[in-house]
């Protein structure tokens, strides 16, 4: 049986529009590689916000914590996901948004 069972859509601007801004213009494919981490993580758990810390984002996609916290820094900033923690040491929800729609 094949390791992956599901197909997720993704909407066109994310493709088409959301990558170009990030990876050409801003200069930060972290940034849309974590968006789109985040992105079919939602999708497959019905857009519920995703805990994540630094280190699981890292382990997830390969990229250092430090490169992890930045592309956060300009996802929030772009108001593409929305970040909430209990507590400074509590593990932080994701909220993936989609303006566009």
């Amino acid at each position: 049986m094949p390791r992956f069972r599901e197909t997720i859509p993704v909407d066109d601007y994310v493709l088409d529009v959301l990558m170009r801004d990030l990876v050409a213009h801003d200069r930060q494919p972290a940034a849309y590689l974590i968006y789109l981490y985040l992105y079919g993580r939602a999708a497959r758990d019905k857009w519920q916000p995703i805990a994540a810390s630094l280190r699981a984002l890292s382990e997830a996609t390969g990229l250092s914590k430090s490169g992890v916290q930045t592309a956060l820094e300009k996802l929030r900033y772009r108001k593409l996901i929305r970040t909430t923690a209990a507590h400074a040491t509590a593990i932080p929800l994701h909220c993936v948004l989609r303006h566009w729609r």
